[in-house]
């Protein structure tokens, strides 16, 4: 799912064209990016990879089967995160010789043997629900981001196993040990997607993935060590990451909002610390002269109207998906 990421979606692709794994097909959706996102899509040098372009009506109706190498399908309508990548993910659903479907953001670029480990893991563990491999950061280079996704449980937090240590450093010894598979490079079974179903759009942004993997009854997560991928994190609406700590007030309002939408579903015993350790946070920013910041994040763990300044990123119309009003 692309979104504003005319600045990176070029190195994705230029990444997953040099991939050795010869039966990778190619679906980006864009969900209407008012850059120049698409245009990029469309003027990227795909040397002799073949391409289609199709409206979020077509490919609903289309049969994913085909020959295209690349398939870009133009939204009209930002639908969020679990939006985009449903309206994928049903496109490929269609084809019955898929098995496997890997969900990236379009800031990732990959090694060109990562779709094969991907693959090669699935083959090895056999039944599964969700796979996830290596995330290293673009900037700085070398750093791991995660090893897979931890939540606490009294708090709503996500945090990366391994976040912060460096590359060389040796690959979780487990194989259920992660709570969620991080949303930047998520590979999923078929037999999940028929089982779970797709993404909760509902969440708009932030917390789909956690609350997909919490859905997964016995279908297991597993990790692919070899499986690397580098992601620069936070392109599209300032999201926290490893050189800005502290979210924008758009991503902070989201992030907040969805952690309790999220305690309230799974571990509701627990919102009222989570509440507490979110509130602390939130008199942390303000204290810190973050106002704009504190704001969101204030608004979004009361599930209140957002931020002017938030509400005025987005249409009237995907504003009511977003906010619900």
């Amino acid at each position: 799912m692309t979104y504003n990421s005319a600045d990176v979606i070029e190195d994705c692709l230029s990444s997953l064209k040099s991939s050795d794994h010869q039966e990778l097909k190619i679906v980006l959706v864009d969900n209407c990016s008012p850059d120049e996102t698409v245009n990029s899509i469309r003027n990227f040098d795909r040397g002799d990879l073949t391409y289609q372009e199709v409206s979020s009506e077509q490919a609903a109706q289309a049969n994913s089967s085909d020959q295209f190498d690349i398939t870009l399908i133009a939204s009209q309508q930002n639908t969020g995160f679990a939006g985009g990548v449903n309206q994928g993910l049903v496109y490929l659903l269609n084809d019955p010789g898929i098995d496997l479907f890997w969900v990236l953001n379009p800031d990732v670029m990959v090694a060109p043997d990562t779709a094969k480990q991907y693959a090669l893991r699935a083959k090895e563990v056999g039944e599964f629900g969700l796979m996830g491999g290596r995330i290293l950061y673009v900037s700085p280079a070398n750093v791991i981001q995660t090893d897979g996704g931890m939540i606490n449980p009294r708090t709503g937090i996500c945090s990366g196993i391994h976040a912060g240590m460096p590359a060389t450093t040796p690959p979780p010894k487990y194989a259920t040990g992660q709570d969620f598979v991080p949303g930047a490079s998520i590979v999923t079974s078929r037999q999940f997607l028929e089982t779970v179903g797709l993404m909760d759009e509902d969440y708009f942004l932030y917390y789909e993935e956690v609350d997909w993997a919490f859905r997964r009854g016995q279908l297991k997560l597993i990790h692919a060590p070899k499986a690397v991928v580098r992601h620069h994190g936070g392109t599209a609406i300032g999201s926290a990451s490893i050189d800005r700590k502290q979210g924008s007030a758009l991503s902070n309002y989201f992030n907040y909002r969805n952690r309790m939408r999220f305690m309230r579903k799974y571990y509701a015993r627990n919102r009222w610390t989570a509440y507490l350790y979110s509130s602390l946070k939130i008199i942390k920013f303000f204290g810190q002269g973050h106002l704009a910041e504190a704001d969101g994040a204030l608004r979004g763990l009361f599930d209140l109207p957002p931020p002017k300044k938030v509400r005025q990123c987005f249409s009237e119309d995907v504003g009511q998906i977003a906010f619900g009003d």
